[in-house]
C-alpha cells in the first residue's frame, strides 16, 4: 500500500507541475481545444473522447461509491472536471481512511 500511495502522490505532483506550466504558457482555454479536437475527428479528438469516457466513469463511480448520497453527488462533478487532479488525492484519502483495505476503498460501505 505504501508503494501505491507514493505513486499517487508522485503522479499528483507531476500533474500539478505540468498543469501549472501549461496554464502559464497557454492560459485556461482547455475546453474549446478539448472539444474542438473531437469535432475535427482527429487522433487528438479520439484521445479526448476516450479520456472523456474515463472522466464520466470516474464521476459515476464516485457518486455510486457514496450510494448517490449528497456528498457523492457533490464530488461527482469535481471528478468529472478535475480528472486525475481530483482522483489521485481522493484515492490517497480513501486508502488512508480505509486503512489500506482496497475492498473498502473501491466499494465504500458496500464492502
Amino acid at each position: 500500500m505504501t508503494g501505491f500511495r507514493v505513486l499517487l502522490i508522485a503522479m499528483w505532483i507531476v500533474l500539478v507541475g505540468y498543469t501549472a506550466l501549461v496554464i502559464a504558457g497557454h492560459g485556461m482555454g482547455l475546453l474549446p481545444i478539448f472539444f474542438g479536437d473531437m469535432a475535427r475527428l482527429t487522433w487528438p479528438g479520439q484521445f479526448n473522447l476516450d479520456f472523456l469516457c474515463f472522466l464520466i466513469l470516474s464521476a459515476t463511480w464516485t457518486a455510486w461509491r457514496a450510494r448517490f448520497a449528497a456528498h457523492g453527488l457533490l464530488l461527482a462533478p469535481v471528478a468529472l472536471l478535475g480528472g486525475a487532479g481530483f482522483l489521485l488525492p481522493y484515492l490517497l484519502f480513501l486508502t488512508i481512511a480505509a486503512r489500506g483495505d482496497m475492498r473498502r476503498v473501491l466499494l465504500g460501505d458496500r464492502a
